[in-house]
This record gives C-alpha cells, structure tokens and sequence, in this order.
C-alpha cells in the first residue's frame, strides 16, 4: 500500500506557512507580526526587526518598539517607512518608537485582500507541487499493482482538496476580518 503520510506532512508545513503569511497582513488593529517582514540595516548589516527590538501592541491602534541599542532607532524608524506596502508613519522619542496603525479606508481593505490572495495562490501552488511529486512517485513505484496505484492517486487528490479547502477557509476568515470595520 502506497503511504500518504509523508506527503501530509509536507501538505501541513504549507498550511503552517500559509498561516505565517496571513499573521503578517494587516486588519487594521495592531500586531507585532504586522513588522515580520521589516529589515534593518544594524552593525553593518540587515536583521530581522524582531531581533533588533521589542515590538508589543499597546493597544489596537498602537504599536511600541524598544529597541535593544537605543543607537538604532533612527534604522528602525527608517525601516518601516520605507515599507510602502505597510504605509506607516512611526514617530520616536529617543527611547521607544510608537507606531500608530491608521484605520483602513474600503479601497486599502480591498487592496490588501487582494494582495493577501497571492499569498493563497502561492500555498496552493506548493501544494499542487506535493501532489505531482506524490503522483510521479506512485507511477514509478514498481512494486504496486495498477488497482494500488489509482486508489493512491486518488487518495493524493483528495488530500490536496483537503488542504486546499483549508486554504481558502483561512483566507476567507482572514478577508472577512480585514473587510470588517
């Protein structure tokens, strides 16, 4: 019998992924995970904002970053603002940078539900991946018989249906969330 278990896992390591993407887009309330991506250039070279500084959400609108060098707030400031995709202003006082999340206008809820669609067109990409790989493995597994190899082809496609309805449920609660007011 053909096992499907590997295949699974590779299927929910894209889920987990998937899930990664979908913290890092903004609903309009604060989240640290909303600077996953920021880099600062620190020590001559770039790092991870999260490894550079303490970021919290004082509130829903607000979010504080204490740096670990107060040196580098003027990098860190400077980080944010040049991420156009996130179009934050941060302001600092010499000690913390406060970051105030403006509320979405419809039009930038929309631009940024269609952005976060990419993020879903890419998970199910990888996932169509695991499934070719999975279904070039059962035609060359010799040892199976051709009844074998059709309930295992069939197996993976339902898998793949899986976690591609995992996808779009997750997108969805997400994109009713940022279309929320």
């Amino acid at each position: 019998m053909f096992d499907t278990k590997e295949d699974r896992k590779k299927m929910e390591s894209v889920i987990e992924r998937f899930r990664g993407e979908m913290k890092k887009v903004r609903t309009g309330r604060a989240h640290p995970d909303m600077l996953a991506g920021i880099k600062v250039e620190v020590y001559g070279q770039f790092m991870p904002l999260n490894q550079v500084a303490n970021i919290t959400a004082a509130d829903a609108t607000l979010l504080v970053i204490t740096p670990f060098d107060p040196s580098s707030i003027a990098a860190i400031a400077a980080a944010i603002r040049n991420d156009q995709a996130l179009g934050l202003n941060p302001a600092d006082d010499g000690r913390v940078i406060r970051v105030p999340i403006p509320a979405l206008t419809e039009e930038r809820r929309k631009e940024i539900v269609k952005t976060a669609s990419t993020k879903v067109e890419e998970a199910k990409v990888a996932l169509r991946n695991i499934r070719e790989d999975a279904r070039k493995a059962v035609k060359i597994a010799a040892e199976l018989s051709e009844d074998v190899k059709k309930r295992a082809e069939k197996e993976i496609d339902e898998l793949t249906k899986e976690f591609n309805d995992k996808v779009d449920s997750e997108f969805k609660t997400k994109s009713d969330d940022i279309m929320k007011i």
